[in-house]
Parts: C-alpha cells; structure tokens; sequence
C-alpha cells in the first residue's frame, strides 16, 4: 500500500492566535487528563481490591485529585543541606516539561471549525515530516529530570534510584524505537497524522458471502510490535511492575525521596502526564488516532470533527487502564530480570520482526507469494522465526549443581554475607567450640509450637 503524502503546511498557515490557541488547549486536555487519571487509577485499584476508593470529595470523588494538589500545595517545602540549590530546583521542571511538549504534535481530531469564526484547522498543534522520532526524541529527556534530581539531592538513595531509572529507560527506549520501525516501513512515513491516515481505511473479509469489514489498525497487522510497545512504554514510564527507580523496599522512594510539596508534585504529575503521552502515541501509531472502531466507523461523520476527540480520549483511557491493571496484579521485578528481559529478549525479538516485516513488504512489492509453494515457504519461515525467538535463546543444558560447602565464606559473591544455619564466622569457631564442651548441661528446650504456648 502507498500512502499519499499530506499537505502538512497547513498547520504553517494558520494563524498565530489559532495556534497558541491550540497549544492551550492541547495543555488543558492533559492536564485534566493528568488529575482524572489519578482518580482513575484510584478507583479501578479499589474495584480489584472489593474497596470504595475516594468518593467523598466531590461526585464519586471526582475532585479528590484537587485535594491532593491543595494539600501538597500547603506542605513543607524544604531543601537539604548537601543538595546543590540550583540542579536540586530545576530537577523537576526538566522532567515535566518534555512531558507537555510532545504532545503537540499528537492529532487529537481531525479538521474543526474554531468556534466563532471560519477557520478549520485540525486539532493538532502541529505536524512534522519526523514527528514520531521527535516524540521519541523529547520524551528521553525527560530522564535527565530525574537523573539531575538523584544527583543533586545528596543522598544515596536518591542517586541509585537515578541511575537504575538512567539504564531502564535506555534500555527500553531501544525496543520501543525498534518496535516503532515496523510502523514506519507499513505507513511509508513518520508523520503522525499521515500515519492516522495509513490506518483510515477498512479492509473487507469475505466469510459465507457476507463482506465483514476489518480495521486497518496496526495493533492487529503489526502485532508483535504493538506488544513489544506495550511492554517497553511500561518499562520507560517507570511504573509497576517496572517501578525499579522508586522501589520503596531497598532505596525509601527513590530519585524523589528528599523532595516535598510542589516540587513532589511535578515529579508526581510528570510521571502521569508520561502515561499519558506513551498512551495517546500508542493510539495514534496501532489503534487509528481519532478514527472511530468498527462498527461505529459505518456511522457516516461519526469520528469527523469534534467527534474525533472523544475516540481519541476513549482510546488513551484503555491503555491508562492496561497501567493501571498491572499495577494492581503483578509484583515488582528484580532489576537483574527486568534488564535482562529487555536486552535479552525484547531487542533480539524486535530486531528479527524488522527484519520480517521488511522482507514481507518488499516480497508483495515483487509478487513472491504468486504461486501455493511460495505461501507454503513464507509460513515455515515465520513458524521457524517464532520458535527461535522463543526457544533459541534456552540453554541446551541443565548447569550442575554446586555442591553446597559446609565452610562459611563471609565475602560469597563478592560482597559480606551472614552466616546461615549452622555456619559460624572462622575467627569465632575455636571460641564456640571450647564453649560447647565446658559448659554444662542445660534443661531441655521448649519450642515456640508447644501445646501451651509459652517459650
């Protein structure tokens, strides 16, 4: 399929005040988003844990978002005393502010009318021949936010949880950009809106002579990239069960952990509003934008106009659910198997579907797949491909085991361990040696799991 170019000078021709009037706009929708999301979140958890989450302030606790920004608006807001002031302040603006800026180049609709005049334009700030690589391009700047902020702050804990979210989000932003790949090789561009386009159309599959129509959308033509995207969007985002950098149980809250008040909240808000952003990229490159999903795209005008926006809302919504569920199901990783899952598993398999997808279009560029015995090969091929993705990277064999020794090694694996068990530390063997054999018999000893109770 050739895509036709569009003419993206149009969001060049507006005018100034229709684009800052955009831009507002575009602002104004993440932000309420932002605080609704923090309700959501709220209430989908209490649902899976049979609770009520908040509903006393406000309808069903709609304002309990506002509630939590005023109350942390009147905190304590305190710097400590080995921070550098400066880094230590401007540490979470660089944060939030990649959030917002790609956003503008997110199509949240299609061409409307600006109220009170004449003027259609769509409702997308703007639009580049690169705007994908542009989204992926600011969004990684947001972790020298968080970087800059485990630095500045003087604390270890800060700083290990700024170096573990500094690798997961190198790390992860490599698959997600190989994952992107495929999208570009099937729409034949890196605009977003003209990607929105690719996926406008509706196929038809002739089942007992009914023509049943079919999406377009490259959550089902590219659906290995679209789980490989999934994935990596929850491993950059830093959320559970990839929530390594703020891991309370070994580093108190991580890179945040010494800030308070507004400054907490940025860092707070920054993170949603990167939900967010991952969520409405994911809409616009695998589910079709602002288009309506079928059956509701047979409605004639239904995603047209304003319409659009609320396709584009419901459609964000199902991915921030997706974050929400995973929170509320899967247990935290360990860092060695969350890094390992993304360079052992999530590139190789990334690489080998490019790889795949690239032959595949350049094959029905060629007509290869004109003959039975063609279609034959390309389906062995592709089975051959999955299954060394896989299973080609097991082991072939079981390691042995290591005998357990019985002489205590304080420094095993490198670093000071405890004795266990019955281990005693060398320089107190002769001392508790010489102890058991002087000492006299003592009464027997009674267990915790007696018939009374008592010790």
């Amino acid at each position: 399929m050739t895509t036709v170019p569009l003419d993206l000078t149009i969001f060049g021709a507006a005018p100034w005040w229709v684009v800052l009037l955009k831009a507002v706009f575009a602002f104004v929708v993440l932000l309420v988003m932002t605080l609704f999301t923090i309700w959501y979140e709220r209430r989908v958890v209490a649902l899976m844990q049979h609770r009520k989450g908040p509903n006393m302030n406000g309808p069903f606790g709609l304002l309990q978002s506002l509630a939590d920004g005023m109350k942390l608006m009147f905190k304590e807001d305190f710097t400590p005393t080995a921070a550098d002031r400066v880094v230590f302040m401007l540490a979470p603006f660089v944060m939030a502010i990649p959030a917002i800026t790609a956003f503008a180049v997110i199509p949240m609709a299609g061409p409307v009318q600006v109220p009170f005049t004449d003027i259609v334009t769509p409702l997308q700030v703007t639009d580049l021949p690169v705007s994908v690589l542009f989204i992926v391009a600011v969004a990684s700047i947001g972790v020298y936010g968080i970087v800059l902020a485990g630095w500045s702050s003087g604390s270890t804990y800060s700083l290990l949880g700024a170096l573990r979210s500094s690798a997961q989000v190198i790390s992860y932003e490599v698959a997600m950009g190989l994952a992107l790949v495929a999208v570009f090789l099937y729409a034949h561009s890196l605009s977003t809106s003209e990607i929105v386009a690719a996926q406008a159309q509706v196929n038809h599959l002739a089942v007992g002579g009914l023509n049943i129509p079919l999406p377009s959308w490259y959550a089902i033509t590219l659906l290995p990239s679209f789980v490989i995207y999934l994935v990596s969007m929850v491993g950059e985002t830093n959320r559970a069960p990839f929530d390594l950098p703020e891991a309370e149980g070994e580093l108190v809250g991580g890179f945040h952990t010494e800030y308070s008040s507004m400054r907490f909240a940025m860092f707070f808000m920054a993170e949603y509003m990167n939900m967010i952003t991952v969520s409405a990229l994911a809409t616009t490159l695998f589910l079709g934008g602002y288009r309506a999903p079928i059956p509701f795209n047979l409605i004639p005008a239904i995603d047209t106009g304003y319409w659009g926006l609320l396709w584009f809302i419901l459609k964000v919504l199902f991915f921030l659910f997706i974050f929400i569920w995973l929170r509320g199901t899967l247990p935290r990783l360990r860092y060695d198997q969350f890094m390992r899952f993304g360079w052992r598993w999530l590139i190789p398999i990334s690489l080998v579907w490019i790889v795949a997808v690239a032959t595949f279009q350049i094959a029905r560029a060629d007509n290869w797949f004109a003959s039975p015995a063609a279609k034959i090969v390309a389906v062995v091929i592709v089975i051959a491909l999955i299954a060394f993705a896989f299973f080609g990277g097991k082991d072939q064999a079981e390691p042995e085991p290591v005998p357990e020794s019985t002489e205590f090694d304080a420094f095993a694996g490198g670093y000071p361990v405890p004795p266990q068990g019955d281990q005693v530390l060398p320089e107190l063997a002769g001392v508790v040696s010489a102890t058991a054999d002087e000492a006299p018999p003592g009464p027997p000893r009674r267990d915790t799991d007696d018939v009374d109770g008592t010790t």
